[in-house]
């Protein structure tokens, strides 16, 4: 038995004066460095890697759409994503002051 359920949309994010630009910058931030990666990275990625930088250029592409356009719809991906990454570096700076 195949049940579908579907949720309620998530309502449309607050507008503040400059949040388009500040989405803009964030939609091409995460694309940005996942392509410095993939191009300056220490490793031979081949086809594949090409395949990966046009999926992420697509991305980009698509994330500044939604930024621009759709801007209420947008959600920031360093809010998502910089809070862990924040949390991970503070832990691993706790443990280096840690004796022992």
């Amino acid at each position: 038995m195949w049940i579908l359920s579907t949720r309620a949309p998530r309502p449309d994010a607050a507008y503040w004066p400059g949040r388009r630009f500040l989405a803009a910058v964030d939609a091409l931030l995460w694309p940005g460095l996942w392509l410095a990666v993939l191009l300056c990275g220490p490793f031979e990625t081949g086809s594949v890697g090409v395949v990966a930088g046009v999926a992420v250029v697509v991305s980009a592409v698509g994330r500044v759409r939604c930024a621009v356009f759709r801007n209420e719809r947008y959600r920031f991906t360093t809010w998502r994503w910089g809070v862990w990454l924040s949390v991970a570096v503070a832990i691993g700076l706790f443990a280096k002051l840690l004796p022992g």
